[in-house]
């Protein structure tokens, strides 16, 4: 299969071109044995939901660790008016 850029949606290695962030990850695995926080926070079509599936697979693979997913895309205010 040919890679091609994607600007779609989350990227898959032996589909998609992407930058290697393997640095990036091993020190976020770190930092998440260690139970410290991190914020990722960049602007549109920076990999954020990349990262993060990627993260997710990774630390399901290590079986040290339960990895729960959800999305908060499309909820409203009127979910919390009741609150």
């Amino acid at each position: 299969m040919e890679k091609e850029f994607n600007v779609t949606g989350t990227c898959f290695p032996k589909q998609h071109y992407m930058a290697d962030v393997s640095k990036k990850m091993e020190k976020t695995g770190t930092m998440i044995d260690k139970g410290l926080y991190f914020i990722i926070n960049r602007p549109r079509q920076y990999g954020k939901t990349t990262t993060l599936y990627t993260l997710a697979n990774t630390l399901r693979q290590t079986g040290d660790y339960v990895v729960v997913s959800m999305s908060f895309a499309g909820l409203g205010d009127l979910m919390f008016e009741s609150e």
